[in-house]
């Protein structure tokens, strides 16, 4: 069955039936998935991170440096994502996952779908964005 139709298939279960066994079990496989990913990807970067280390031509030395700028940062990111993959299914090992962490109400299938590391529903997140816009605007980051 593909990815699409599964999500149709949740989407198509009834309000009641929010976060049932099909669902979690859903999530935790789309979840277990990208999280071998990640860690592959990360594999991957701290591979070639200890190339370039290891590289001892003469190579334009600022390229080299940018490269390994672009290294670090791509596995930050992907550290992060990593993190955020980690506590969600922690979430759904713990009975929490698909509520929001500020206000308890239901996140939604349809946001989950999209970003299944979500820990915010769609107004708490939006929320917290204002804030954050404000924070910076009164720190002038702008």
């Amino acid at each position: 069955m593909s990815a699409n139709s599964e999500a149709q298939q949740l989407l198509a279960m009834p309000e009641e039936a929010y976060m049932n066994a099909t669902q979690l079990d859903y999530f935790r496989g789309r979840l277990l998935a990208e999280q071998a990913e990640v860690e592959g990807h990360l594999e991957e970067v701290r591979k070639a991170i200890g190339d370039n280390e290891r590289s001892g031509d003469d190579l334009d030395r600022a390229a080299v440096e940018e490269e390994l700028r672009l290294l670090l940062r791509q596995a930050d990111r992907e550290t992060r994502l990593l993190r955020k993959i980690r506590q969600a299914l922690r979430r759904i090992e713990e009975g929490d996952y698909g509520y929001c962490a500020e206000t308890g109400q239901p996140i939604g299938l349809p946001r989950l779908l999209l970003r299944p590391t979500a820990e915010l529903c769609l107004e708490a997140k939006e929320r917290q964005e204002q804030r954050e816009h404000h924070y910076s605007k009164s720190r002038g980051d702008q």
